[in-house]
């Protein structure tokens, strides 16, 4: 993720203002998960994070940091959502195909055929008898590729496929959790910061009264 000074640049655009505060990504975030999402930092004390900047970050450059960080995170957020959806659809599909393997195995340790239906068209069937005895299956792979396998072969493929598909259906899940709190946080911090501008403005009108 690149460096959030969107903000800084438009309020430095003018070389005769105050020298304005930059904020870097490696500011407002406190490391990462195990897949290099970043972790937001939550800011405890506004007024000791604003001076830790060099001059003091302004409550805009804040919030505007936060709310870049915070579209990051939706756009995370929607890539993950799509990954997650399509881990869901596939591995039923990969279950579907070791089932079939499996019978397919079984009906040659028999000396049997197998009975089946394909599709001709999209309302359109047809009858076939597979013959069993050789072992051999073919396998779409992706990309309009398809390849020759033995029985033992495709089982040992699919199984090892559901396997890496069900671990990333796990490790999306725990991601698109991860990035919905970050989300969070980044709205809390934008509310508390805003609030706290508007804390000290009335603080500063009633002094001056």
């Amino acid at each position: 993720m690149a460096e959030i000074t969107s903000i800084a640049a438009a309020e430095a655009s003018n070389d005769n203002e105050a020298p304005v505060a930059n904020i870097s990504l490696q500011n407002i975030i406190d490391g990462t998960n195990e897949r290099s999402i970043p972790k937001t930092k939550f800011i405890e004390d506004i007024d000791m994070f604003s001076g830790s900047f060099d001059p003091p970050a302004s409550p805009e450059l804040l919030i505007g940091a936060y709310s870049d960080l915070h579209s990051k995170f939706k756009q995370i957020e929607q890539q993950l959502t799509e990954k997650k959806a399509h881990r869901e659809k596939s591995i039923p599909e990969i279950e579907k195909s070791i089932k079939l393997v499996r019978h397919l195995m079984q009906k040659k340790e028999e000396g049997d055929s197998a009975i089946t239906r394909y599709n001709l068209a999209d309302i359109v069937y047809a009858k076939a008898e597979v013959d069993c005895s050789q072992g051999i299956v073919n396998l779409w792979l992706g990309a309009d590729v398809m390849l020759e396998y033995t029985y033992e072969e495709a089982l040992e493929l699919l199984t090892t496929k559901e396997s890496k598909a069900k671990q990333d259906l796990e490790d999306v899940t725990e991601d698109l959790s991860f990035t919905r709190n970050q989300i969070i946080t980044c709205e809390v911090n934008i509310s508390r910061v805003y609030n706290w501008d508007v804390r000290r403005k009335r603080a500063s009108a009633a002094g001056s009264n």
